[in-house]
């Protein structure tokens, strides 16, 4: 299936969906993007399955990405997408590649994006399979005939030679959170539900847990002790620090001189532009969502996720400076939030390095009324790409992602481009009325 991108008018469905935005642009009513959904065959028990964060154009050219399972006993599994022969294979379950044998909780997740070193790519693995109580998720109680789940591990993935390497277990939870210090080779993470911070040296294979900055985190009680954990830890290469945040709006620092973590002084991302927002509740509160390293000008772009307000971290003078928002047109216009109140994740670098892609939401037009009964409300929320060129300010909606089968993406799920500037993100697709979790590609 070929990947072909229309822009405008591309279908009856299309302009009927554009149309019913209220106060929208003209532009905004007029541009899509066709996207091409891969099937990657998703176990059905799944049930749908996630994403998240966990995809990355590699070296080689192909596009490597988990899907996730919320099953105590099925595991996420990784997959590779070769864009010249447009065939997706699968690589391994997460079970299989760190070893973890078949009893305990499984593997269920990979939160993170891969990062390539030397011809492999490091990840870290976590849990899907969660427990609720008084409205917070946490570690479950493992089903009849299971035992608990082991933790995350540290893991590496040769590129050549096909072969996994478990590096690293954390202390009894998943790592939902990861770096990699390329320069030093250290690896980074923080753990869920509590955020302990771990770093790995990988010439001694030293482990060690430098605690926790989020109180109980998210499995804290809500309105007091409950915190969501930083979902992005950033490395300045020049001297090893790892910068990570907290959702009262704290940037800490982790010195690798020192080895050892303190806040940043005079600096917070607690801003009156994001609003007002209860650290103590869900949601990222002042946390970055996402951000990323600008090798460049030696700073750090973030996104608030609730808000999308693009802002810059520059860890030499201790500032911020907001920027703008990056919301989609839609949401900019009629002035909301994305409907999930996390915000997204998928925030990257395009090809030329200085120009910022972004997945975010907009709102979709309600459904047609039906006779006799209430007027509905809006259908949902669909997913735009949005770029913002650090180098002149300038910021492009490229309008609403519409899958091959003429429906609209929705909760898109990590980001990654390739040199060509293709991008590839996981978004729901409906096939014979099942919804999975699949790759998709466009090209704006």
């Amino acid at each position: 299936m070929l990947n072909v991108v229309r822009r405008g008018a591309v279908s009856v469905m299309s302009l009927a969906l554009l149309a019913g935005f209220a106060g929208v642009s003209a532009r905004a009513q007029q541009t899509t993007i066709t996207a091409t959904v891969y099937n990657s065959h998703f176990p059905e028990a799944a049930k749908g399955g996630e994403a998240w964060n966990g995809v990355s154009v590699a070296s080689n050219g192909n596009v490597y990405y988990v899907l996730d399972s919320p099953a105590a006993d099925l595991p996420a599994i990784m997959y590779e997408y070769n864009p010249k022969t447009k065939t997706v294979s699968k690589v391994a379950d997460l079970n299989e590649a760190v070893g973890q044998k078949p009893g305990a909780i499984v593997q269920g997740k990979s939160h993170v994006t891969f990062v390539e070193d030397n011809g492999k790519l490091y990840f870290s693995t976590h849990l899907g399979y969660y427990q609720t109580t008084s409205g917070v998720e946490g570690m479950p109680t493992p089903p009849p005939g299971m035992t608990q789940y082991p933790g995350g591990h540290f893991v590496s993935y040769d590129l050549k030679t096909k072969k996994f390497e478990d590096l690293g277990l954390s202390p009894g939870e998943g790592i939902i959170t990861f770096a990699m210090d390329k320069q030093r080779q250290r690896l980074y993470g923080i753990t869920w539900p509590t955020g302990y911070f771990l770093r790995l040296d990988l010439k001694t294979k030293e482990l060690k847990n430098l605690g926790t900055q989020f109180h109980k985190g998210e499995i804290g009680k809500l309105g007091d002790d409950y915190r969501s954990i930083c979902r992005r830890i950033i490395v300045d290469p020049r001297n090893g620090s790892a910068y990570f945040t907290t959702g009262e709006g704290t940037i800490f620092k982790y010195s690798y001189a020192s080895d050892a973590i303190a806040a940043v002084p005079g600096v917070s991302l607690k801003k009156d532009y994001f609003g007002q927002m209860d650290p103590t509740q869900h949601g990222m509160a002042y946390n970055w969502r996402s951000a990323q390293w600008d090798p460049v000008h030696n700073v750090i772009y973030g996104i608030n996720g609730r808000t999308s307000y693009l802002f810059k971290f520059d860890p030499d003078k201790n500032t911020v400076e907001v920027l703008d928002r990056i919301a989609s047109e839609p949401s900019k216009q009629t002035g909301m939030y994305d409907r999930f109140e996390y915000g997204y994740m998928g925030f990257n670098w395009g090809p030329d390095g200085h120009t910022l892609y972004y997945l975010t939401g907009a709102p979709l037009p309600p459904k047609p009324p039906v006779p006799g009964q209430p007027a509905p409300r809006r259908a949902g929320e669909g997913a735009h790409l949005v770029t913002y060129d650090t180098a002149n300010g300038k910021y492009v909606d490229h309008g609403l992602i519409m899958l091959d089968n003429g429906t609209p993406s929705t909760a898109p799920q990590g980001i990654a481009i390739a040199a060509d500037g293709t991008v590839y993100t996981m978004v729901y697709v409906t096939r014979d009325g099942k919804r999975n979790i699949e790759l998709i590609s466009l090209h704006p």
